[in-house]
């Protein structure tokens, strides 16, 4: 009698499935956005290759642009995450120059003291938008745009009130020789781009100064908030929590996340991120507006689902949100280098918004299983 020494493999489980690299792929918040940075560059790069806009002046001018909108799709992208909107960053920035050129120029306030003045008052702002969404129960669509109107009627109010005007300028010389000031209106790197220009990479006027003189602190701070961004929602427990809030609030309450702490939080880190903003115009500018920040808030959250946030919370990426934002500027840029109107760059935002929209939704049923 002969015996098998053969043993039968057991049956695979059907509970795990061999996931392939580019399903895994597919299912990452940002993969849209990376593509579509791509695609974006090797257009501008055949049609507008010649005009300038890759030199060193030209990359700077449509680098600012994009951290401009990094910026603030920053502090959107974990808000979105969590499952809540803040319609009122765009008046928050006006609100907050104001709060920083009123004192300076008017009432001799040292400029860094009037920096913090409007961190503190744009925070807790925020902290009171996030307070009423969470008590009131009502949408944070409808309690932000309430705050949208008032922040945008009150910087137009106490402007005038204090000044008789809506713009505030001389803050430059107000804050000449500050110690804080330079943080957001100040640029770094300026021995680094005299040696690019002595190699001759980059052009010099004729005073000798180069093309590009530094990096403004805009950049700076977009590449600062999004790793500290980017580093809170993968790698920390908080970052977990902005998750869990955004997937499902009532589960996540249920096995102990703090869902309305956390919504507050965020809250307050869009009015930081406004104001991080706000601060950086007004020293570049030398001058504080009303009107500033225009629409902001509809560019931030574009840059965001662009970046493969979902509207509907619980998934998302900070870095998806500052490659969306660096779509926004390099076609902003781009349309002007190629000549084309610029009456066409809001119809390419809007077609941008809606595939980027369909994309999500595709990747949320994959991800889901079908389920809608």
């Amino acid at each position: 009698m002969t015996i098998s020494t053969e043993t039968s493999s057991p049956p695979p489980d059907e509970r795990v499935r061999d996931v392939s690299i580019l399903s895994r792929l597919m299912t990452r918040p940002e993969l849209g956005a990376m593509s579509g940075t791509i695609l974006v560059f090797v257009f501008f790069a055949l049609v507008a290759g010649g005009s300038g806009m890759f030199s060193g002046d030209g990359i700077m001018n449509w680098t600012i642009v994009s951290a401009q909108l990094g910026v603030l799709a920053v502090g959107a992208s974990l808000l979105m995450i969590a499952g809540e909107f803040d319609l009122s960053i765009g008046s928050m920035i006006g609100f907050a120059g104001m709060m920083i050129a009123i004192p300076v120029v008017f009432f001799g306030w040292p400029a860094w003291v009037a920096i913090l003045f409007a961190f503190a008052g744009a925070m807790g702002i925020g902290a009171l938008i996030g307070f009423l969404v969470i008590r009131t129960g009502l949408p944070s669509f409808i309690v932000s745009l309430a705050f949208l109107f008032i922040l945008r009627g009150l910087t137009i109010a106490l402007s005038i009130m204090f000044t008789n005007r809506t713009i505030v300028g001389g803050v430059r010389d107000g804050a000449e020789g500050d110690w804080l000031a330079p943080l957001f209106g100040g640029k770094i790197g300026l021995p680094l781009f005299n040696l690019l220009a002595d190699w001759g990479l980059i052009g010099r006027y004729d005073d000798g100064v180069p093309y590009v003189d530094g990096i403004p602190m805009i950049i700076v701070w977009w590449v600062v908030l999004a790793a500290l961004a980017s580093w809170v929602l993968l790698r920390t427990r908080f970052g977990n929590w902005i998750f869990a809030s955004g997937g499902d609030p009532v589960a996540a309450r249920n096995v102990g996340v703090p869902v309305a702490r956390v919504k507050i939080v965020l809250f307050m880190f869009t009015a930081f991120c406004a104001t991080v903003y706000a601060a950086c115009q007004v020293f570049e500018f030398g001058s504080a507006s009303a009107d500033r920040g225009l629409l902001k808030e509809f560019e931030a959250i574009i840059a965001a689902v662009i970046g493969g946030t979902l509207l509907t919370g619980g998934y998302g990426s900070v870095v998806g949100a500052c490659f969306g934002a660096l779509i926004f500027g390099v076609v902003q840029m781009g349309i002007f280098y190629t000549g084309v109107s610029t009456d066409w760059f809001r119809v390419f935002l809007g077609v941008m918004l809606l595939i980027a929209v369909i994309f999500n939704n595709f990747i949320r049923r994959k991800v889901t299983g079908g389920r809608s």
